[in-house]
């Protein structure tokens, strides 16, 4: 168990100008004292404690084959988080079965939390089974609460973890969602191999296949058999060919629930990212017409608002990487597809219009790719974890956390990459939403 130091800084405020209705944004940075940094993680929460699995301690990947999503950099141990004490509980993966700690320590895994389960698919990394980097054809189940106290209390993991197989849930760098009482698993890739930036026929080579799909299943859980019924899968190789984007839920304008992929990357005829966004309902997806997002195109930690006196819908979003930012109030085009300090939100109105702001400050630093956003546990939220914004008090409400992420220390390092310039930030950020 380590201790953790909590050094407040200073802060920055943000303010969105909505239709109708004005509130401020404050972004709070504290210093951890302490070498927990991790990105492209999954995580779960259960009375006061973060239950943090996976992802990556180091910063970008290397283009170098040999040194691109190295087993150093695997997070291979299960983290718990108190933030109330500023405590760290850690729990090794060995004592699991080879299968469960390889995917356990992958990255971009899709996952979701249903009631006391968090369900993990997919995921990247080195497989010590195939003695290569493969993308896990498995679904995870870990009990919250009980997996966390294990983690506290030094106990066997073994009883808290199962695991299915299934070639659907091969998935890494798409998104897990729900839609009412279905799953959604939205975009996404089947990545074999060594990463190559020149191509999956130079060098060792490497097999990519994007899924171009939404693959809609149920889960059963009766806490010792899952059994899962795979529904419809949606392919569409025009608008779905996308990964590593934020897949945010949200409410319609006719008040029901829905999803939006928001931009992401690859367009298949230039390695940029999306412009467009895709909405997903119950009836099915569709482009958002009339509507480009310039900023935060790849997964970077976000939140849902949604005003139902307004019936109005915005999504923030904080940092990241993306091809376009601002410099001195001009908008900047660059198709190395940077890392970028931008906050940004997108507002849809109750007409379905939806428009793009960018906030006036920004993030301290480059940073926010892989990062999360951890919403305190007493919001008022919808089903789906959209905030309910008329409910929250009259000024200043603290309504979470943003964690992790990569920190660059310049906009484009991947060709000069040699693994220092960019690391897995390690810093907390309290975020406040303040309403007039």
């Amino acid at each position: 168990m380590k201790k953790i130091a909590l050094v407040f800084s200073t802060f920055f405020l943000l303010w969105l100008q909505a239709s109708g209705q004005t509130f401020e944004v404050r972004v709070e940075p504290i210093d951890w004292v302490s070498s927990i940094g991790l990105q492209s993680f999954a995580w779960a929460q259960q009375d006061g404690y973060w239950l943090l699995v996976g992802g990556r301690l180091d910063g970008l990947h290397r283009r170098q084959p040999f040194a691109s999503f190295d087993i150093a950099g695997h997070n291979k141990q299960l983290m718990v988080l108190q933030l109330a004490s500023g405590k760290i509980w850690t729990a090794p993966l060995t004592e699991l079965p080879a299968t469960m700690q390889d995917q356990l320590s992958a990255t971009n895994m899709a996952f979701i939390t249903k009631g006391e389960y968090l369900y993990i698919a997919g995921g990247y990394g080195y497989s010590t089974t195939e003695k290569n980097h493969t993308t896990y054809p498995n679904l995870l189940a870990l009990q919250v609460k009980k997996l966390i106290e294990a983690i506290k209390t030094g106990s066997t993991l073994m009883p808290h973890i199962r695991q299915v197989s299934d070639p659907k849930f091969a998935v890494t760098g798409g998104a897990l969602k729900k839609i009412d009482n279905q799953f959604y698993l939205v975009g996404g890739q089947r990545f074999i191999g060594r990463y190559n930036p020149h191509g999956p026929d130079h060098g060792p080579g490497f097999v990519q296949e994007y899924t171009n799909a939404i693959r809609r299943f149920t889960i059963e859980d009766n806490s010792e058999k899952i059994l899962v019924t795979h529904l419809t899968e949606t392919i569409d190789t025009a608008n779905l060919h996308r990964r590593d984007f934020n897949v945010v839920p949200q409410i319609m304008p006719d008040g029901k629930q829905g999803l939006t992929a928001f931009s992401g990357v690859f367009r298949s005829d230039a390695d940029l990212p999306y412009l467009s966004s895709v909405n997903i309902t119950g009836k099915g997806h569709y482009v958002q017409p009339g509507f480009e997002q310039f900023y935060n195109h790849y997964h970077c930690a976000n939140i849902p608002l949604y005003s139902a006196k307004a019936n109005e819908m915005h999504t923030l979003f904080f940092g990241g990487i993306a091809q376009y930012y601002d410099s001195a109030g001009v908008t900047m085009k660059d198709d190395n597809v940077p890392f970028v300090r931008t906050i940004a939100r997108v507002s849809r109105d109750a007409g379905g219009l939806m428009k793009e702001y960018k906030l006036t400050n920004e993030m301290p630093a480059l940073l926010g790719a892989g990062a999360e956003f951890i919403p305190l546990e007493n919001l008022p939220l919808f089903a789906n974890g959209v905030i309910k914004m008329d409910e929250l008090p009259i000024g200043p409400t603290l309504i979470g956390y943003i964690f992790g992420g990569i920190q660059s220390t310049a906009p484009n390092v991947f060709w000069s990459n040699t693994g220092k310039q960019s690391s897995a930030n390690a810093t907390l950020y309290k975020i406040f939403i303040t309403k007039p």
